[in-house]
């Protein structure tokens, strides 16, 4: 099969959305996961008229009439029952947030009162209704608060306490194995030889995942083919998803493509039209089991990763987001008939524009970059020469 290009390596992929179904979890463990449920107001907010300020509480006829002073019948705090006034010379002392009475209906702050001997004098003029958040005023009872279909953020975990939903109806997220490969791995706790390297692709999957939720198990194999079809056949069965990186491209110890084609997981696609990842290999099984192989270089598994497999996460979660686009900030040549996918940093101009300024790395191996660049420009396949002031799609993984 000769190479796709990006935008048929995306149709593919995402033709391969899944639901993975829906489970209840404490709110105090839902912090990043998907809601799956409106988030319905049990009664109005505020639920009572409240003052948004301290002072007192008066009726605003009585102003009205031109009473200027007002005798103090109690003084209320918040959470405490409303107290009424029996006249329209009387006041409330009243707190921030507390329950204001129906025979009440203006609140003027302490800094415009003067108090002596229980009686409360005005010094400004005021308006009806001043200083006071009305009763469901922000939302009516049964009216949606917070939609379905997004990340439960801190703000929304403190919207469901405030009505008491305590127990949350999430996506439940897909089960992921991360496995990398190579005899020339060790663990990053071990000191490499001059020909080996620590691993990395995998913790960095796992953490790009957290944001997500999910707990990504790991697993590294050697470059066994019978190691490798063992651990497949296993993995393919307890895991919905598997997430690799090495063993996909041409060399004599990539093993991974007649693996999995010798255990029935059949190969959407291998290989694209793109710099860099280009032997990434996708396939599925029977169960809909689904299987991303990425190339081992650091570089084109975070690309891999953000470009294919976070899309396809978001829209099998109901994640809506949109496309971004960023204005480029320097000139490009890329005279090579593959879609480029540039290292950037954005940042914004005083025109509130989206800029990415390209930086220039030494190929798929060089991740140093990863951490001081926000995300990837992708640059169109049928042009060589991308100009200063041109506009194409990003893909954020730094902010």
């Amino acid at each position: 099969m000769e190479m796709i290009t990006v935008q048929q390596a995306e149709n593919i992929i995402l033709s391969q959305i899944q639901n993975f179904g829906e489970e209840y979890v404490s709110y105090e463990k839902a912090l990043g996961r998907i809601l799956a449920e409106h988030l319905i107001a049990d009664r109005g907010l505020p639920p009572f008229d409240r003052p948004t300020v301290d002072g007192i509480a008066i009726k605003y006829e009585a102003y009205e009439r031109g009473t200027s002073s007002f005798r103090i019948k109690a003084v209320q705090a918040a959470g405490e029952p409303s107290v009424s006034i029996d006249s329209d010379g009387e006041c409330v002392e009243i707190m921030t947030g507390a329950a204001l009475d129906h025979s009440v209906d203006t609140v003027i702050r302490y800094e415009d009162i003067s108090i002596e001997n229980g009686i409360a004098k005005l010094t400004i003029h005021i308006k009806k209704g001043q200083n006071i958040h009305l009763k469901a005023r922000d939302k009516k009872q049964g009216e949606i608060l917070v939609k379905t279909n997004q990340v439960i953020s801190p703000a929304v975990i403190g919207i469901a306490a405030s009505i008491g939903k305590t127990s949350l109806l999430v996506k439940k997220l897909p089960k992921v194995l991360i496995i990398s490969t190579g005899d020339e791995m060790v663990s990053p706790e071990s000191v490499p030889s001059p020909f080996q390297l620590r691993r990395s692709n995998g913790i960095t999957i796992q953490s790009v995942l957290k944001k997500y939720g999910i707990q990504a198990d790991n697993l590294h194999l050697n470059d066994d083919y019978n190691e490798i079809k063992k651990e497949l056949s296993r993995c393919i069965i307890e895991y919905d998803i598997l997430l690799m990186s090495g063993g996909v491209s041409m060399g004599k110890f990539d093993y991974l493509p007649k693996v999995c084609e010798e255990l029935g997981i059949k190969k959407l696609f291998h290989k694209i039209k793109q710099r860099p990842g280009k032997p990434f290999w996708f396939g599925k099984n029977s169960d809909h089991k689904l299987v991303f192989a990425f190339p081992g270089n650091p570089v084109s598994v975070f690309m891999c990763l953000h470009r294919y497999f976070i899309p396809w996460l978001e829209q099998s979660m109901g994640i809506e987001s949109s496309q971004q686009y960023a204005v480029l900030q320097n000139d490009i040549d890329f005279p090579f008939t593959l879609q480029y996918f540039a290292q950037v940093k954005l940042q914004v101009n005083q025109q509130g524009h989206l800029t990415a300024e390209s930086v220039n790395t030494n190929g798929s191996g060089d991740f140093s970059h990863l951490a001081d660049t926000d995300a990837f420009i992708e640059l169109p396949l049928e042009q060589n020469t991308f100009k200063k002031g041109e506009v194409f799609k990003i893909w954020k993984y730094n902010l």
